[in-house]
C-alpha cells in the first residue's frame, strides 16, 4: 500500500467519529436502463450533505495534530466547503471564520450558521468570490488564522480520498469504472491517488459541467489555465481553475475520459432523480449519472459507480431547474409573434395549436398607430416533434415568428 493510501485509510478510519460511511447502493433503475451494474456512492447523505465535509475534517484534524494551539481556522466559501468547515470547527471545538460573497443566498448562510453553532462567525464580503478569497486570506495573515483550501490541499485531498476507502470496503471487488464530478479536482485526485494503488483496473470517467470545465483546459495546456467566462449553475463544481495539486495527479488523464455535461441536460437528470427515485440532487452532484447515457456502449454489462457529491438543492431553485429541462428537451419554446392588430387574429391563432399545445405565456402590447403587434408568447407540449407540426401550420398560414428559446441573451431577459 502507497503512503498516500496509508493517509486516505487512516482519514477514512478517523471521520468514524463524526460519520458512519456513506451507502453505496445498487440502483435497480439505472442498471435496467443501460443494462449494467449501477450504483450510487451518497454523498449527498454525509452530515452536510456533500462530501465536502471529508477533506475538511481530515485538513482541521491534521493541523490540530501538528499544533494543538491553532484555534481559529478560515475559509471562503458559499457552498459544501463553507458548511463542512463549520461542521469540522464545532466538531474540534475551535473557532471558525467563514468568509462568504455578499450575494449568498439566506439559505445557505443559515445552513452553515446552524452546522457550526457558536463555534463560527460569518463574514458576508465582496459581490464576487475574488474579493472574497482576498478578504478571507487577508484575515489570515492579520490573526495568524490557519487558511482552509477547499481543494487545493495536500490534507483535503486526502481527506476527500476516503470516498474511494469506502467504496473498495463496500463492494466484493473493486468496480469497473468510477464516475466522478470535478470542480477543483480534489474528489478526483483523491480517488485516482488511491485506487491506482488498490484497484489499478478501475477505470474512470470524469464530468465537468460545460461552463466551467477547467479540468479540460489544464489538460490541453498541460498546465492548470484560468477559465475566462464560468457559468455559476452548476455552483459546486463551477471552478474557473482547477487546483496545482490536484492537477499533478490528474496530468496523465485521457482528455477522451473527461466529458462535459451541458447545464441544461443537468437539469433534466435531477428532475429524473426526484420523480424516479426520490432522490434530491444539487446540479453538482447529478454531474455523474447525467453522462450515463453518453457511456452507455462502454459500461454495458460493467459494474459503475456514481459519486453523487452533494444533495444541498434549495428548491426555491426548482421552478428554475423545471424550466432549463423543459427547454433542452425540446417540450417548451418561447418566441416572438409578429401579431395584425384587427379583430380575430388572436382566434386565428389559437386554431392553429394541437391538442397537446398549451400557452404557458402570452405578453401582448396593442399599439394604436401600427398594423400589427409583438406577442412573446410561451408552449408547452407534450412531445417535441409537436413543434415541427405547429411551425409547419403557422407558415402555411403566414404567421411571422421568430423562436429565442436558444437565444441565451433574450432568454435572460425576457424568461
Amino acid at each position: 500500500m502507497s503512503e498516500f493510501a496509508q493517509k486516505a485509510r487512516a482519514a477514512e478510519q478517523a471521520m468514524r467519529a463524526v460519520f458512519p460511511p456513506t451507502p453505496l447502493q445498487r440502483n435497480d433503475h439505472l442498471s435496467a436502463r443501460f443494462d449494467a451494474d449501477i450504483w450510487l456512492k451518497r454523498e449527498d447523505l454525509t452530515p452536510v450533505r456533500s462530501y465536502k465535509i471529508r477533506g475538511a475534517f481530515n485538513a482541521m484534524r491534521k493541523v490540530l495534530a501538528d499544533r494543538p494551539g491553532q484555534d481559529v481556522f478560515v475559509c471562503a466559501s458559499a457552498g459544501n466547503h463553507a458548511q463542512g468547515v463549520a461542521y469540522a470547527c464545532r466538531h474540534f471545538g475551535v473557532r471558525g471564520v467563514i468568509f462568504m460573497p455578499v450575494t449568498t443566498p439566506q439559505q445557505k448562510i443559515d445552513k452553515t450558521r446552524i452546522f457550526g453553532g457558536d463555534n463560527v462567525e460569518i463574514r458576508l464580503t465582496g459581490d464576487y468570490f475574488d474579493d472574497t478569497l482576498a478578504a478571507a486570506q487577508s484575515y489570515c495573515a492579520e490573526v495568524g488564522a490557519h487558511f482552509l483550501a477547499p481543494f487545493d490541499d495536500a490534507d483535503v485531498i486526502e481527506g476527500q480520498a476516503s470516498v474511494a476507502v469506502e467504496i473498495l470496503d463496500e463492494m466484493p471487488q473493486p468496480p469497473d469504472m468510477v464516475v466522478l464530478p470535478v470542480g477543483g479536482g480534489g474528489l478526483s485526485a483523491g480517488a485516482v491517488s488511491y485506487m491506482a494503488a488498490l484497484a489499478p483496473k478501475t477505470g474512470f470517467r470524469f464530468v465537468e459541467p460545460a461552463g466551467g470545465a477547467s479540468l479540460t483546459a489544464a489538460l490541453k495546456a498541460g498546465a492548470p489555465v484560468t477559465i475566462p467566462r464560468v457559468n455559476t449553475f452548476v455552483d459546486g463544481a463551477a471552478v474557473a481553475r482547477i487546483g496545482a495539486r490536484t492537477f499533478e495527479a490528474l496530468r496523465n488523464v485521457d482528455p477522451a475520459h473527461v466529458l462535459l455535461a451541458p447545464e441544461d441536460r443537468i437539469c433534466v437528470t435531477m428532475l429524473e432523480m426526484l420523480n424516479v427515485e426520490g432522490i434530491v440532487l444539487e446540479p453538482a452532484g447529478a454531474l455523474s449519472v447525467d453522462v450515463l447515457p453518453v457511456l452507455a456502449d462502454q459500461i454495458r454489462g460493467k459494474s459503475v459507480v456514481c459519486v453523487t457529491s452533494g444533495g444541498n438543492f434549495d428548491f426555491e431553485r426548482l421552478p428554475e431547474v423545471k424550466e432549463r429541462a423543459q427547454r433542452f428537451s425540446g417540450v417548451k419554446k418561447y418566441f416572438i409573434l409578429r401579431l395584425p392588430q384587427r379583430p380575430g387574429a388572436l382566434r386565428d391563432f389559437l386554431d392553429m395549436l394541437g391538442p397537446e399545445d398549451d400557452i404557458a405565456r402570452f405578453e401582448y402590447l396593442k399599439k394604436s398607430a401600427r398594423n400589427f403587434g409583438s406577442v412573446l408568447i410561451g408552449i408547452e407540449t407534450k412531445r417535441a416533434e409537436n413543434f415541427g407540426a405547429l411551425f409547419a401550420r403557422l407558415d402555411a398560414a403566414g404567421f411571422v415568428y421568430h423562436d429565442i428559446t436558444e437565444d441565451d441573451l433574450l432568454a435572460q431577459f425576457v424568461i
